[in-house]
């Protein structure tokens, strides 16, 4: 049987049974793209709790409204179940599982490797796969397609069709989403890249071929390290400034003004968040076992890791010049989420800076609309009811996380001492004794 044609024509036809495993903040959007685009979609994830909230017509997803859920699975296009033996009917499988990093900083690939023995047991000959999950490259060739095959009479190709295709999910973001971001898809072999092009295709605005996974892989980390790299820079040029006594911000925007040879890149308080922290360490890893060092992303690194502590420093320093020391005073850190107006605390600097203000002896509170409690680690914390109250009462506000729902002229006029580590009062706080900057 030519399977490379049945599940082509399938794709065209929009009569491909898809899977998506993994209903985090990339897996949901995509199985819902799928099944807006016609396809009958089923998403898998382990996690009951999902599950039910799927069923019931509810999203835990900030991009994805309940709405939206409520009229694919009335519909039947949307299904969702933590059954891994759906694998079987399926013709078609997107993976998309976290790949964090272990506290040593090496790749954790538990999700995946787990991911790949539950469709192991369910592969069979007319299938295609994309793993979306961002990891270093040779990942799918050499994990997924050896674990898959191994043992089996399927030929890549031929009866299984594999590719990379990297997330690149902005959670929050309304003008570049799942649907017209453009996709980049390498597979491991032509048959495979034009399979998984073509099912991709059917839901996509735009896909973006290249000639293997391994190069999939390596765009998706050069775009995060890129990024990585450019706020280190950034974040230094803020503590150069703090010497020189000039305001980075003033700096930055001037900067900006030219129309070419510049990208706007902003310093603040740490890396956040599920990409930009953790994908260009896993590029370093993998050098590491090859006998070569990412000088950059080993320096960016160290940069972006120190902020936290940067930060603690320059408020303690901003407290003592109001005659304060930070041992009992009362400090309220405003947004804790690791970008605006997203409910997200991966990897968030505002943990590390609340934990260092713990160390130094602070009364810290936090308030953020999007996150009502947070218990990691050591740390657990209610975000603070009364705001104005708070705001009022504290010795010093840190904006951490600029969310767009703050009203910072209020902000402004309440608050005893700010220090503001977003820019987010901007030109109101310019020469005001109350507000300090990063």
């Amino acid at each position: 049987m030519n399977y490379t044609k049945d599940l082509i024509e399938k794709f065209i036809h929009k009569t491909a049974r898809i899977g998506v495993l993994g209903l985090g903040y990339v897996g949901l959007p995509l199985a819902v793209v799928f099944a807006q685009a016609g396809f009958e979609v089923t998403g898998i994830d382990p996690i009951e709790e999902k599950i039910k909230k799927l069923q019931q017509g509810k999203s835990y997803v900030l991009d994805v409204p309940d709405e939206t859920i409520q009229i694919l699975t009335a519909s039947g296009k949307l299904k969702a179940t933590s059954d891994f033996s759906v694998l079987k009917e399926l013709d078609a499988v997107s993976i998309c599982v976290p790949t964090p990093l272990r506290k040593t900083g090496d790749p954790d690939l538990s999700y995946i490797l787990s991911v790949a023995d539950s469709l192991k047991e369910y592969v069979h000959p007319g299938m295609a796969i994309v793993l979306e999950s961002t990891t270093y490259p040779g990942t799918t060739r050499e994990m997924i397609l050896t674990k898959l095959t191994d043992g089996t009479n399927l030929k890549i190709g031929e009866d299984l069709f594999l590719a990379f295709s990297p997330e690149r999910v902005d959670p929050g973001r309304a003008d570049y989403t799942t649907i017209n971001t453009p996709k980049v898809i390498g597979g491991i072999t032509p048959a495979c890249l034009e399979v998984t092009s073509c099912w991709y295709g059917q839901a996509l605005q735009k896909v973006v071929p290249v000639s293997s996974a391994e190069v999939a892989e390596m765009a998706k980390l050069l775009e995060n390290t890129f990024r990585m790299i450019n706020i280190g820079l950034v974040n230094e040029m803020a503590m150069m400034c703090d010497r020189l006594g000039v305001d980075v911000w003033e700096v930055i925007d001037a900067a900006s003004t030219k129309p070419f040879g510049f990208m706007k890149f902003q310093p603040g308080p740490g890396l956040g968040g599920h990409c930009i922290p953790i994908d260009p360490l896993y590029l370093s890893w993998k050098l590491k076992t090859l006998n070569y060092s990412t000088r950059f992303i080993n320096l960016a690194s160290e940069i972006n890791t120190g902020m936290p502590r940067y930060t603690v420093s320059k408020i303690q320093d901003a407290l003592n010049q109001h005659k304060k020391p930070i041992n009992g005073s009362k400090v309220l850190v405003l947004g804790v989420s690791y970008k605006p107006d997203i409910d997200d605390l991966r990897e968030s600097p505002a943990l590390d800076i609340i934990h260092l203000l713990h160390e130094k002896g602070a009364q810290v509170q936090y308030h953020d609309p999007f996150i009502p409690s947070i218990n990691h680690d050591e740390i657990r914390m209610q975000s603070v009811a009364d705001l104005d109250k708070a705001v009022k009462e504290a010795d010093c506000v840190v904006i951490v996380t600029n969310h767009s729902l703050y009203d910072y002229p209020k902000l402004l006029q309440d608050a005893k001492l700010i220090f503001d580590a977003r820019n987010a009062i901007g030109a109101l706080g310019k020469d005001n004794p109350k507000v300090v900057k990063l």
